[in-house]
């Protein structure tokens, strides 16, 4: 109950800022590249449970279908996928990347409870895809941020990250919480200025 007051308490308190921020992103978007601001991608949360994951939308309006036309050069294995210099990012989607800014809209699916500010980052892929020691990140409801985001981000294996997933899942508590939200917060923005 206290994480979840917490995810509250933040968000309430960051949303009128954010919000302002929002409409601006919102903005740039729509001038960039026609199609919609929000990408809603279905995610798998707390008990396996689907949700819709908010995100700025960083790429082209097409940009699922021409993933498969791309995944020959995906430098990460299955089920993960990442292109160097992805051809379907646009130019403001390239900063919102860089910057992170592009997980704003999760401050309403922390709002709502799919989400907590701290958790393993929710995945694509469905629980049936995921062996079963990876299901111990069920357990919990995903974050906005969470450990191997401070500690090795997208240079991780999915196993390596579930073996992070894990630990925080073992050591979960405020302390640890406010110390990855803070790591998070550094580490945008020692990205940012680079």
């Amino acid at each position: 109950m206290l994480k979840r007051g917490v995810d509250l308490v933040v968000c309430i308190v960051a949303l009128p800022v954010a919000g302002v921020l929002m409409a601006l992103i919102a903005l740039a978007i729509a001038i960039d590249t026609p199609g919609p601001i929000l990408f809603v991608q279905r995610r798998t949360g707390r008990d396996g449970v689907r949700f819709p994951m908010l995100k700025f939308r960083t790429m082209v309006e097409n940009a699922e279908e021409l993933k498969a036309s791309l995944q020959h050069l995906s430098i990460v294995p299955a089920p993960d996928f990442k292109v160097i210099d992805d051809p379907r990012i646009t130019r403001v989607g390239r900063v919102l990347r860089a910057t992170s800014l592009d997980e704003l809209p999760q401050l309403l699916n922390v709002l709502v409870g799919h989400m907590s500010l701290v958790g393993p980052r929710p995945t694509s892929f469905a629980p049936a895809t995921y062996s079963l020691w990876h299901t111990r990140r069920l357990e919990v409801r995903p974050g906005l941020t969470g450990l191997w985001q401070v500690q090795g981000r997208t240079g991780l294996s999915f196993d390596e990250r579930l073996r992070l997933d894990v630990r925080y899942i073992d050591h979960c508590c405020l302390p640890v919480d406010l110390w990855i939200l803070a790591a998070t917060v550094r580490s945008v923005v020692q990205r940012g200025g680079e």
